[in-house]
């Protein structure tokens, strides 16, 4: 069962937590769609409208969660730069911030996400295409089997230069190029 952020179904919510709760909530589910855990992408949500950094206890009563399961959310969010580690310490308890930015986040997150996807992909193309090309160029190896093997090897090409091309629109994403140099918004602040 989906939880309830900023103390699940207390009645004494204040009017801004009762108005965020749908919107963390929203942030959970998008994050859910690229993968990343619902409670961990609430927990984000959580820290992203948070004011001040937070220390894992701080967390923990928000989210009503067990240390462990905290501890592992916020390395999860750490490893996907949606969440950073502050150098200092308060009261020598760890703190941590959301990257309230989201064109930042989604580079980062999405970066990563790619930039892992291209790597394992690429070591396996690396493995199969020579050996494929050696199956079908072995003199013992059936007719069929050639055929085969050089089917299999065109498919590989074609991913191959889908993997090239994708490492372009990361490296570009990374750069910041995919938005002309520029990130949209420019930090603008909301304004009534």
């Amino acid at each position: 069962m989906k939880q309830a952020a900023f103390g699940g179904d207390k009645p004494h919510r204040s009017p801004r937590e009762q108005l965020l709760g749908p919107m963390i909530d929203a942030i959970a589910q998008t994050m859910d769609l690229y993968g990343a855990n619902y409670s961990f992408g609430q927990l984000y949500g959580v820290m992203f409208f948070e004011d001040k950094p937070m220390t894992l206890e701080e967390m923990k009563q928000v989210m009503n969660m067990s240390k462990s399961n905290m501890s592992y959310g916020v390395r999860s969010l750490i490893a996907s730069r949606m969440v950073t580690k502050l150098p200092e310490k308060r009261e020598r308890k760890e703190l941590y911030t959301a990257e309230t930015d989201f064109f930042q986040a989604f580079r980062n997150f999405f970066t990563l996400k790619l930039q892992r996807e291209i790597d394992v992909m690429q070591e396996a193309m690396g493995a199969a295409m020579p050996a494929l090309e050696a199956l079908a160029r072995a003199e013992d190896t059936p007719e069929e089997e050639r055929q085969t093997c050089l089917r299999d090897l065109e498919k590989l090409k074609h991913a191959a230069e889908y993997y090239v091309w994708l490492q372009r629109f990361v490296s570009g994403l990374a750069e910041g190029e995919i938005f002309g140099g520029e990130l949209p918004g420019g930090g603008a602040e909301y304004q009534l």
